[in-house]
């Protein structure tokens, strides 16, 4: 299952927006037009069947305030709605449309819910005049009321947003002295790694050598173990002059592999929608290019394919010919909030003639004012 479209309303950058979402979704546009905004819509519906809509709006992203687009004028309630499809099969179809009442608590405006076009459930705004509270809380996290689509709780819960930083995955403990779990920035990751079902664990850690060695030729071997300290490494084994290799641990590991390594097993790991922001950091151009092509590979190595949406700046990235037109998203920033464009037919005439995303589409997702940044300190007195 996966996302096949979304539409949002006065979330962030978004006064209103729609798009249709492909199993690889790329999503590309000026800084502050809103990638990272955009990849936060589907960590809040995540959050909200995992935490609640209190914990989702007030605790995790400081209130209806602070969600609500600038440009929103008379209409101010925030709208997110989501059909989840397998394969080209539309599922079902979820609406969440809230603001926040007089106590300032995310509030309820509308919930609905539509099961092979056939409406299962709805909240009308109305009913909250019996009960204030109980608009305080969605039917999607409620086990008493959500037993007819759990399906869409399941899945919402299964998505990933995955940001590893090799300094964090290097010293974990340096960044929290108490354990974390699921931690996108990879405090848990060598420990989520070690967990891992053994025979699975070296299944992936197997295929993920083996594509390594692209870029790191003297890397043999990978492994995983855990220190009598009780603290788990990721171990690589090196050609070297001595007969049976040299040893590295994470520590010693350089950010692209590390990166690397993350980007790899993150696409293993879970069934979810997986949410990357700019994989290429740290990264070789070459090995850049072929980011969408492995991982497209490594979804076939898989029982079931993952969706995967990823932001990014990278020419190189997008320079890959298996990209198509429809695969990706730009958004363009405007006083009337960000939008959301797709490919013209002219774009998608000149990609079908053998030019890349990186020719057509990226130079359009340039800032509008780029030379004002270089002319800025063309005077220094």
């Amino acid at each position: 299952m996966h996302i096949s479209y979304i539409r949002i309303r006065n979330w962030k950058n978004f006064k209103e927006a729609d798009a249709q979402l492909g199993q690889r979704v790329f999503v590309i546009g000026p800084n502050a037009s809103g990638k990272s905004n955009f990849l936060d819509i589907f960590r809040f519906l995540r959050d909200l069947a995992d935490r609640g809509l209190k914990a989702s709006v007030d605790e995790m992203r400081g209130g209806v305030s602070s969600l609500r687009c600038l440009a929103a004028t008379r209409y101010s309630d925030i709208y997110v709605e989501v059909e989840l499809s397998e394969g080209d099969r539309p599922l079902w179809r979820y609406v969440l449309e809230f603001n926040q009442d007089q106590a300032t608590r995310p509030s309820v405006r509308q919930e609905v819910v539509t099961q092979g076009g056939q409406e299962i459930y709805r909240w009308a705004g109305s009913q909250e005049t019996a009960d204030p509270l109980l608009a305080t809380q969605t039917a999607l996290e409620q086990i008493s009321l959500n037993k007819g689509f759990r399906d869409i709780s399941n899945f919402f819960r299964s998505i990933s947003y995955q940001h590893l930083l090799p300094q964090v995955v290097r010293d974990p403990r340096g960044f929290s002295a108490t354990p974390v779990k699921d931690d996108p920035y990879g405090r848990d990751f060598l420990l989520r790694v070690l967990k891992t079902n053994e025979k699975q664990r070296k299944s992936r850690l197997a295929k993920i050598s083996a594509a390594l060695q692209g870029a790191i030729p003297q890397l043999e071997e990978l492994d995983a173990e855990m220190d009598l300290s009780g603290v788990p490494h990721l171990v690589g084994r090196y050609r070297h002059w001595r007969p049976k290799g040299a040893r590295q641990q994470e520590t010693q590991f350089s950010d692209g592999t590390l990166r690397l390594f993350g980007l790899f097993w993150t696409v293993f790991e879970g069934a979810g929608t997986l949410l990357l922001e700019e994989p290429e950091i740290s990264l070789h151009p070459e090995v850049v290019r072929r980011i969408p092509g492995l991982f497209y590979r490594i979804n076939r190595e898989r029982k079931t394919a993952r969706q995967i949406i990823v932001s990014t700046h990278s020419e190189d990235l997008l320079s890959d010919p298996g990209i198509s037109a429809e695969e990706i998203l730009r958004l363009e920033p405007s006083q009337d909030g960000t939008k959301i464009k797709l490919a013209d037919d002219a774009d998608k005439s000149a990609m079908k003639s053998g030019m890349t995303a990186a020719e057509v589409l990226l130079p359009k997702a340039a800032p509008a004012n780029v030379e004002q940044f270089t002319f800025a300190f063309t005077d220094d007195r």
